[in-house]
Parts: C-alpha cells; sequence; structure tokens
C-alpha cells in the first residue's frame, strides 16, 4: 500500500470518528443528569471492621468483606417485608450492637441540611418492622449507645422512645416555631457551622445533651410566595402567601445559646453554665470518650476567640479546659476536627497557628503533646486513629493545592507516609478498627475509581470503575481540562483551569467565559472529573477558564485569610487580571470575554463588571449578594466583622457602590424564595442600576430557593444563559 494511499484512509479514518462523536445537549447537562458518576451509597464498616455494608435502589443493605470484596450476605431486603410502612429508604443507620437499624424516609426539606421524615426500626432478631412515631414526623431520630432509645426532635421539642417499652417521652414542652427550638439549629447555625443536630447523647446512654436557641430577639424575614407551578400553592392563587423566618443580618440579633444536659433516670434537666455573654456561638458540643464531662465550644461573636469548657453532667458546673485565639478568624475545621479518642488519653485538634493547617496532639488535661504534622500544606480532613498501631490517618494538599493525597503519621513521629497511590483527588473510607479502607479517586480524565485497600496502602480490589459512564464518554467530544498558573502584577501565582472549544482552531480567536466562585477558603481549580455547563460552552465554540483568586483554600492561612474585613477587593482584582492574561493568549478575542458566577460567585461577577469595565464584554449573576450588610450574621461577621466596626470594608467593595461603572452586557438573576441570600439584593442592585442609567437585563424565578431548582426551571435557566452568552459574545 502507498504511503499516500494509507494516509488518505487515515484521514478518512479520522474524519469519521469525528462525524460519529455525539455532541452534548444542554438537557444533558442542565435537566436530567447524563453524565453521573457511580458511588457506593450508604457505606458503613461493621464493628468487626471485616465487614461492610451499602445500599442497592435504596431497598437492600448487603453486607460485603473487606478482605475479598465479596458479597457476604443481604441484611435487608425491603421487598421481603410485609407492610413495612415505607417503598424506599434515604438513610439508615445501625444501632452500636448492629441489632438494629433505624430508616429514614418520605424526607421532607426544611433548609439546606434539615428536614422532616418518618423513620422506622427493623428489629435484625425479632424480624419486626415499627414506626418511631405516630404522632407526627420527626427530625434528626439518633439511636442511644445501647440502643435502647432513638431521641428525635419535633415542633422545635426533643422526645425519647423507648424501644424496650414502646413509650415515648417528652424532654422539653418550651419548643415554638420563630421563638425556640430544643436540640435543632436556628437557620444561621445550620447554613455557617454546618451541622443539623443540635444534641448529643453521652457515651453511657445515661444523659442526652443538647443546644437550646432562644430567636425570640432574632429580627424576621419575610418573603412572598406566589402560586407558582411545580409546586402549586394554590392558596396562593389571588392573594400571595408569606413565608416568615428568623434570619439574623450582619450586625443584628443572633439566637441566645444554652445548653442543657438531660438526665434520663431523673427525667430532669440542668443547664451548664457557658458565662453571661448572650452573644458568643455554641458551634459544637461534645462528649469525652469516658462520658465524665461535656465539652462546650464557645466561640465569641468576632469568631476570633474559641473557649472549650467541660461540664459536669450531673450538676452543670464547668471548668475552662482550652482556648484558641487567632487574630483574624477561627476557621471553621477546627470544630468537627476537636476529637477525643477513644483511648480517652488524648485529644486531637486542627490550628492554623503556624501558617497552615495541621494537626496538634493533646493531653485530657489540655496541655499540648505535639504537633502531628507540619509542612508548607493544609490538611483538609482527619480520619482517625489506630489505638493498637498508634498511627493517625488524615487527607492533606501536600502536593499541590489542586490535588489530595491520603496520609498517615504515627504517635511518636517514626513512621509517616502517604497511602494513596494516583495523582488527583483521593477521598478516603477506614473500616472499624482502621485495618482496611475504602478510597475514591478521580480526576479531570477519570471518573471515580473505587477501590479496596488493607492498611499499608495495598490493593485488594477495585469496586467501581464506572466503566458504564466511561464508555458513554466515548461516544461524545468533550474537550480536555488543561491546567495553567500565571503571576499577577504583585506577584502573586494563581492556579486555573481551561477547556478549549471542540475542534479547537489555534489560529482562530475565540470567545472566553470565565465562570469562578473564590469565596473564603473554596476551591473551583481541583483535580477532579466532572461534565457539566462548562463542558457544554466549550462544544459551542467558548474557551471556558477559572482562576482560584487570592482567598480561597489549600495555600495556608495568609493567602486564605488576606481577604479579611475586604471581601472581594482581593478576589476581583485577581479575576480582572486572570482576564487580562487569558486576553493575550494568541487563540483569544480579548474583546469578547464574559464572567459569571453563582452566591458568592454572582458577587464577584457584578463587582468585576465594575472594577474591570472594558474588560469584560458581558457578565451574568445569580442569586448575588449585592452588599454584606444583607447577609447573615456568622459568615458576614467571621470575615467583615460587623457593619458598625467596619463601615468602609461593607460599602467600598460593595456592588451597590459601584453601579454606574458597569459598561458592558450584565444580566442579574435570583429565585423570588432564596431564604440564603435574598432577592433583596438583587432589588436593590438594580434600582442603582436603573437610578446611574446602566442598561441591563434580568430574570426572577417564582417560589425557587437558592438553587433555582424544581420542574422546568433549571432547563429554564442555562438555555437563558446560554442564549444570552452567545448574543453577546458570539453574534457580530
Amino acid at each position: 500500500m502507498s504511503i499516500k494511499k494509507s494516509f488518505l484512509l487515515i484521514l478518512i479514518s479520522i474524519s469519521l470518528t469525528a462525524f460519529s462523536q455525539k455532541k452534548i445537549e444542554l438537557n444533558d447537562v442542565a435537566g436530567r443528569r447524563l453524565f453521573v458518576q457511580k458511588n457506593i451509597t450508604g457505606l458503613r464498616s461493621m464493628n468487626d471492621g471485616m465487614n461492610y455494608t451499602s445500599v442497592e435502589n435504596q431497598t437492600k443493605i448487603v453486607k460485603y468483606n473487606y478482605k475479598t470484596g465479596n458479597q457476604v450476605e443481604v441484611l435487608f431486603d425491603l421487598s421481603k417485608i410485609e407492610n413495612p410502612g415505607f417503598i424506599g429508604f434515604s438513610d439508615y443507620n445501625f444501632s452500636n450492637d448492629e441489632t438494629k437499624i433505624l430508616f429514614t424516609t418520605n424526607q421532607h426539606p426544611i433548609y439546606r441540611h434539615s428536614f422532616t421524615a418518618d423513620y422506622f426500626v427493623w428489629n435484625l432478631t425479632t424480624k419486626e418492622m415499627t414506626p418511631l412515631s405516630t404522632n407526627g414526623s420527626q427530625q434528626l431520630a439518633t439511636f442511644s449507645p445501647d440502643g435502647e432509645r432513638v431521641a428525635f426532635v419535633r415542633n422545635n421539642n426533643i422526645f425519647v422512645k423507648s424501644l424496650k417499652f414502646g413509650t415515648e417521652s417528652q424532654v422539653t414542652r418550651d419548643g415554638k416555631t420563630n421563638e425556640i427550638i430544643n436540640g435543632a439549629p436556628d437557620w444561621v447555625y445550620e447554613e455557617e457551622f454546618s451541622f443539623n443536630k443540635a444534641f448529643e447523647w453521652s457515651p453511657d446512654s445515661k444523659f442526652l445533651a443538647f443546644i437550646k436557641f432562644n430567636e425570640t430577639e432574632v429580627p424576621m424575614f419575610n418573603m412572598p410566595m406566589y402560586q407558582g407551578q411545580n409546586p402549586e400553592l394554590k392558596e396562593n392563587q389571588l392573594y400571595p402567601g408569606s413565608y416568615n423566618y428568623k434570619y439574623p443580618k450582619a450586625g443584628e440579633k443572633n439566637s441566645v445559646v444554652s445548653v442543657l444536659v438531660y438526665d434520663l433516670k431523673s427525667k430532669s434537666s440542668v443547664t451548664a453554665e457557658t458565662g453571661d455573654d448572650t452573644e458568643q456561638y455554641i458551634p459544637r458540643i461534645k462528649w469525652t470518650a469516658d462520658a465524665s464531662d461535656l465539652a462546650i465550644m464557645k466561640l465569641n461573636r468576632l469568631q476570633n476567640k474559641l473557649d472549650i469548657v467541660l461540664a459536669n453532667p450531673f450538676t452543670g458546673d464547668t471548668r475552662a479546659f482550652f482556648t484558641e485565639k487567632n487574630k483574624r478568624y477561627i476557621s471553621e475545621d477546627f470544630f468537627d476536627n476537636f476529637i477525643f479518642l477513644p483511648d480517652n488519653k488524648y485529644i486531637v485538634l486542627n490550628s492554623e497557628r503556624d501558617g497552615y493547617s495541621h494537626l496538634y496532639l493533646y493531653d485530657r488535661q489540655g496541655f499540648e503533646v505535639k504537633q502531628l504534622t507540619s509542612g508548607n500544606f493544609d490538611v483538609t480532613t482527619f480520619y482517625g486513629f489506630d489505638p493498637v498501631k498508634k498511627i493517625f490517618y488524615y487527607q492533606a494538599a501536600k502536593e499541590s493545592p489542586m490535588r489530595r493525597e491520603v496520609y498517615f503519621v504515627s504517635l511518636d513521629g517514626k513512621k509517616s507516609g502517604k497511602l494513596s497511590t494516583q495523582t488527583g483527588t483521593n477521598q478516603a473510607d477506614f473500616s472499624s478498627g482502621f485495618q482496611y479502607f475504602i478510597n475514591t479517586f478521580t480526576n479531570t480524565e477519570t471518573p471515580n475509581v473505587i477501590t479496596l485497600h488493607d492498611q499499608t496502602g495495598k490493593l485488594i480490589r477495585t469496586l467501581e470503575e464506572n466503566n458504564e459512564l466511561k464508555k458513554l464518554l466515548k461516544d461524545y467530544s468533550i474537550g480536555k481540562k488543561e491546567f495553567f498558573s500565571f503571576k499577577t502584577s504583585e506577584g502573586v501565582d494563581l492556579n486555573g483551569w481551561m477547556i478549549k472549544p471542540a475542534n479547537f482552531d489555534p489560529t482562530r480567536k475565540y470567545p472566553v467565559v470565565m465562570t469562578q466562585y473564590s469565596g473564603p477558603n473554596s476551591q473551583s481549580v481541583l483535580d477532579k472529573w466532572s461534565i457539566g455547563w462548562d463542558d457544554f460552552l466549550a462544544q459551542e465554540g467558548f474557551v471556558v477558564a477559572c482562576v482560584d483568586p487570592r482567598g480561597t483554600g489549600a495555600r495556608g492561612e495568609e493567602f486564605r485569610k488576606m481577604t479579611y474585613q475586604q471581601l472581594g477587593k482581593f478576589e476581583s482584582d485577581d479575576q480582572v487580571e486572570a482576564a487580562k492574561y487569558i486576553g493575550i493568549l494568541s487563540f483569544v478575542d480579548k474583546n469578547n470575554i464574559a464572567i459569571w458566577g453563582w452566591s458568592y460567585g454572582g458577587f464577584m461577577a457584578a463587582l468585576c463588571m465594575e472594577k474591570g469595565a472594558g474588560v469584560f464584554k458581558a457578565g451574568i449573576s445569580v442569586a448575588p449578594v449585592t452588599n454584606w450588610r444583607f447577609y447573615d450574621s456568622v459568615y458576614t461577621e467571621r470575615y467583615m466583622r460587623t457593619p458598625k466596626e467596619n463601615p468602609d470594608g461593607y460599602d467600598d467593595n460593595s456592588p451597590l457602590s459601584h453601579a454606574e461603572k458597569i459598561k458592558g452586557k450584565y444580566l442579574i438573576i435570583h429565585g423570588s424564595a432564596d431564604d440564603n441570600v435574598h432577592l433583596q439584593n438583587t432589588m436593590e442592585f438594580t434600582e442603582r442600576m436603573v437610578q446611574a442609567g446602566v442598561q441591563f437585563d434580568m430574570a426572577v424565578y417564582t417560589n425557587r430557593n437558592h438553587g433555582i431548582r424544581g420542574g422546568n426551571t433549571s432547563m429554564h435557566l442555562y438555555t437563558k444563559m446560554t442564549n444570552y452568552l452567545k448574543e453577546k459574545l458570539q453574534e457580530k
């Protein structure tokens, strides 16, 4: 065969391959979810550390062996239960002795993390299914450690169900909507301290500690609710209804919180002594391993000083135990990485005191024993401690802020190393006893690969490779996500990624869409797999780029916290510089660059349109904060202090203050029932633009919350944004 003929056949083959590949449809990424990675659902390690369970089809709990990866037995099969009372479950938990299972069914959301549900208890010994309560839906149902009782919240009060006697007793009686909440956090605690359960059983099952929230003085926020569709609120057909809830904005009154300990034997409660500061936060309560004390975290309103006191559960008397201070603020990582180890001798905590997020070991008297991890990198997750081998396990961004690895270090510091082997993002789930772990690995080119390993990191078997998804992807022409970095005019190195258009031609000039979030300690530039709207836009002829500015995570405390008291300033400076850098690339049309974002990213897009007038031809803000005075107290004051203390910080980088500077085409979008970033932000900003004579486009989605989803909403939203970008950047 001649070289000429062979070359011709190769060209034909390439052409046929390109012709046969499918295009991503907008509905694939905005409506239905076509490109979905498989995970192991409902993973639970069993007490023996030799087996684990997972869920199939929301109806089965299957037991597997760690060592072999093989199925051992089906522990529960809903289809074989006569009249179970539900048709599927969204979650399950074993009692500590693994003789009972608590099922979560029929969930109805309240806020982002909270929900009501119907719970059922399955007895593995007697094969009986019983509803937890028949007196109304519940929240936060939790087994006592001895498995004899379940505590839950209903209508802002705490109840305890005796599984032995079938009786339901009421622990609190003062719960009242928009006034008193027992055992569940108020709106701002749930959203900004990232938890939805505010009660804890003592390890010996004798006490139930809980936080009481008195939100009587917290200002009320009202949102009109319309008839709408999907769901349709028929009662609002003629006159809109109103949704009212307590929302503390920056500088306003918060809930007054207290900690109580309920003694199940005496059926009485004592209030723990937490001092006279009614403005302090209590972000966590935790029992010591021997149940002798309840640790209470007390965080001052500025969030730069955290005291931990130990409370006597019988009397409520407290004694000082530990204090952490920071010249800016205590990072949220501290709350869940403060752990009493099972041996009852040591405490592990997370601190940034050396400039990076690291693990420290303390004794039960509150004295530092040693720093467990060190170096110019951030520890991102603490997995736990093996008391037999005296090994600590953790995740860190040691090799790159854009990646995650799994590591170990011994108590004496003589042994340390990396357990994960692949470059990208690794997340481990260890067995009870730490003899095995299941690792989930991904990078930009690889959907989740889930593997089973022994404690040395040795691969036992692969549990999930997402082969069906990989096969599906071969039918599509999807651009590769390429990482890059550049140095700003201030000498700061920033990381980013870029997706070039399908059939990329380096001699052409392409329009650019910059996507970002940019919020404190967030990261959008990570080596992990995803297919979404970004990929669709690249397919449609855009270069899509993303840059993490100053203030984002995994690069140490100084980089992360330099935005303190001036949110938006450095992040927007960096995004404008990123646009200028991208604009000089040979294949970029610098006159056709857009920026968009959601929530904090929407705030950033608006500010960049103002500060980068002439750099950005178009911008889209979805659900943006437009002045931090409108946002909640906990989040905003953590980074900004109060408006009274820092008025210039609030106003100098507020989009409201610079509306007249917008030169490009601008689209602003919001949900009318956004309980997080209120529509107020958009309404006040658009009025500033109106009075400044700035033309803009706007869309408000009826009765939609911060996620702007429901029915055809997502498809409509992404169609609108796609068309807007095409019209403003591609049409000549």
